[in-house]
């Protein structure tokens, strides 16, 4: 594994986004995306894909779409100028002066409720790692790091390669 992956998820991994998900588990903030995309450009290299790839397959334009998605690198997270810009829920979380979504107490007020509810579930069904409202904080990020390892997507962070 790449030194500046392990970087990137050092970044994030004490990082809850405004909404509940932990960023650590986020392959676009751990770095796990351009990880994979890098095995993954190695592996197709080694195998000859250009020579053995069907009539049509336009090669080229697939080695240029993994090229982009590896060089794009990695969200900072919300906390960090990461994320969408002017992010609803952000917006909300500093205008109430809330660690996250999960702290409100108001919920019936909850103007970006429908948005915090897809990207939750979204992030759910994706396998991230949401806090729940009655979460610790400390406590969850501990149990969280200790399982990422062994969780997919994330876990290609700590994947040895073969040599």
């Amino acid at each position: 594994m790449s030194a500046s992956r392990l970087e990137d998820f050092d970044r994030v991994k004490s990082q809850i986004g405004c909404c509940g998900i932990w960023c650590g588990s986020c392959v676009l903030g751990n770095g796990a995306l351009g990880e994979l995309t890098t095995k993954y450009e190695k592996k197709l290299a080694a195998y000859g894909l250009k020579e053995w790839t069907p009539d049509g397959f336009d090669h080229a334009g697939f080695s240029r779409s993994l090229d982009e998605i590896r060089r794009s690198g990695t969200c900072q997270g919300c906390r960090k100028g990461g994320g969408r810009e002017n992010c609803e829920i952000r917006v909300c979380m500093s205008e109430r002066a809330l660690s996250d979504c999960t702290d409100c107490t108001d919920r019936s007020k909850c103007g970006p409720r429908e948005l915090l509810e897809k990207m939750r579930s979204g992030a759910r069904a994706a396998g991230l790692f949401v806090k729940d409202d009655t979460d610790d904080r400390d406590e969850i990020l501990a149990k969280w790091i200790a399982e990422i390892p062994r969780t997919w997507p994330s876990s290609i962070l700590f994947m040895e390669d073969r040599q």
